[in-house]
C-alpha cells in the first residue's frame, strides 16, 4: 500500500473517529512564517484565522465538533514548509489547513496534503503554480500574480505614461513570478525594461543596486518581493537621491513596510497592487468593528485568513466533516464570508479577482486609489 493510501486512509478513520465522538476536536492548521523576517505576515493569518474559529465554535463548532487551531511555522522556507507539513499530517491529524503564506512553500506543503487528503485554503500565495498543477484540494481567497502583474503595467504603461522601469526582485517563487507576470505584461504593451535585476532576500545594503537604478535613469522601480527588502530598497533611493516612482505588489502589504523602511517620510508615494479593502465589506462589518474594539486593525491579510477559515468550516460542514468531500464540494459551490460571497474555478482559483492600485502616504498609511 503506498504512502498516500496509507495517509488517506489514516484521516478517513480520524474523520470518522470525530464523527462518533461529542464535542471532538477538528484540528486545523494556521501555517505560515510566525517567526522570522516575515513574522508580521503570519501573525496576519493567526489573527484572522483565531478570529473566525472562536466565532464558529461561539455558534457551535463545525457540526457540533469544536475547531482546535494548530499553529505551524515555515519561516517562509521551503524544506521547513514541508516539514511541518508532514507535522500537521502525521502528529497533528490536521483535517485541513489555513496557508501558508509564501508561495515558495504553498507549493511544495501542498503536494503534502493533497497526499493525505487535507484541504488546503491559502490566504495569500498567489504564484500561479500553486493552482495551475491541478491538485484537487488546493484553493485560495486571494488573486493571482498574473492577474496583479496585468494590473500594475497597465497602470504604470496607461496612467504613469512611464518610459524607463527597472524592475527588480528577490529571486522566490512570489517575488520573481510576480515580477515576471508584470513584466511579460508591460512587454506586450510594447515597453521594454531598461533594468532587470535580482537581489537577495535577507540583504540589507543595496547602495549597488541603487547606482545601476541611477545609471539607467529609471523613473518606475518595480520590486516583486516582501517588504523586508523592500523598505531598505526605497530607503536608500532616497537618500541617493532617486525620484523614481517605487511601485510593488501585496508583499508590503503591512505596517512593517515602514518600520524597516525607517520612517514614513521614506514610504510616501509609494504605489502597491492588493486586493479591493478587505474592511469594506457590509457582511464583514461587524467583524471589523470587534477587531477595532480590541485595539487591532485588520490589516493586510488578517480579514483573507478568516475567510479562508470561513471557507475551510462550510466545506467541512456540508460533509461530514470528510476533507476529500469538501475539496470536491467547493469546486462547485458558493461560500458566503466576510469579503463577499466566494466561488472557485476547476483550479480552486476564485471566480472573481479584484486587484487595485494603493498609496501610501506621508503617515505610513495605505489607501486604495481613485481607479
Amino acid at each position: 500500500m503506498s504512502k498516500a493510501v496509507v495517509r488517506k486512509t489514516l484521516i478517513s478513520l480520524a474523520v470518522a473517529s470525530a464523527a462518533a465522538v461529542a464535542q471532538a476536536d477538528v484540528v486545523i492548521g494556521v501555517a505560515g512564517p510566525h517567526t522570522g523576517a516575515y513574522a508580521a505576515f503570519g501573525e496576519q493569518l493567526w489573527r484572522g484565522a483565531e478570529k473566525a474559529a472562536m466565532d464558529i465554535n461561539a455558534k457551535g463548532g463545525i457540526n457540533g465538533e469544536m475547531i482546535k487551531l494548530v499553529k505551524a511555522d515555515d519561516a517562509c522556507e521551503p524544506k521547513q514548509a514541508v516539514s511541518i507539513a508532514n507535522r500537521l499530517v502525521d502528529s497533528d491529524e490536521a483535517v485541513a489547513v489555513v496557508g501558508h503564506f509564501c508561495s515558495s512553500s504553498s507549493i511544495p506543503a501542498s503536494s503534502i496534503y493533497e497526499e493525505a487528503g487535507v484541504l488546503m485554503v491559502t490566504p495569500a500565495s498567489t504564484n500561479p503554480t500553486l493552482t495551475d498543477r491541478g491538485l484537487p484540494n488546493v484553493f485560495r481567497v486571494c488573486g493571482r500574480d498574473d492577474q496583479q502583474g496585468d494590473v500594475a503595467a497597465s497602470y504604470i504603461v496607461g496612467d504613469l505614461g512611464a518610459k524607463k522601469v527597472a524592475i527588480i526582485h528577490d529571486k522566490d517563487t512570489y517575488g520573481k513570478g510576480l515580477a515576471d507576470a508584470m513584466k511579460a505584461t508591460m512587454n506586450a504593451y510594447g515597453l521594454e525594461e531598461v533594468l532587470y535585476e535580482g537581489l537577495t532576500r535577507g540583504e540589507k545594503d543595496f547602495n549597488a543596486l541603487v547606482t545601476k537604478i541611477r545609471s539607467v535613469d529609471a523613473d518606475v522601480v518595480y520590486f516583486g518581493g516582501l517588504h523586508s527588502e523592500a523598505g531598505p530598497l526605497v530607503r536608500q533611493m532616497r537618500e541617493q537621491g532617486l525620484t523614481a516612482k517605487f511601485i510593488s505588489g501585496d508583499g508590503i502589504v503591512s505596517d512593517e513596510f515602514v518600520s524597516v523602511a525607517g520612517s514614513p517620510e521614506y514610504v510616501d508615494g509609494v504605489l502597491m497592487t492588493f486586493g479591493a479593502d478587505p474592511t469594506s465589506y457590509p457582511a464583514g462589518k461587524e467583524v471589523v468593528e470587534q477587531f477595532r474594539s480590541e485595539g487591532i486593525e485588520p490589516e493586510g491579510y488578517v480579514m483573507y485568513s478568516y475567510t479562508a477559515m470561513q471557507v475551510v468550516a462550510s466545506a467541512l460542514g456540508a460533509n461530514d466533516l470528510d476533507p476529500v468531500a469538501a475539496s470536491e464540494w467547493l469546486h462547485s459551490n458558493k461560500v458566503d464570508t466576510v469579503m463577499g460571497t466566494k466561488q472557485f474555478d476547476d483550479k480552486g482559483d476564485l471566480l472573481v479577482s479584484d486587484y487595485v492600485m494603493y498609496e501610501w502616504d506621508a503617515n505610513g498609511k495605505y489607501s486604495m486609489m481613485d481607479n
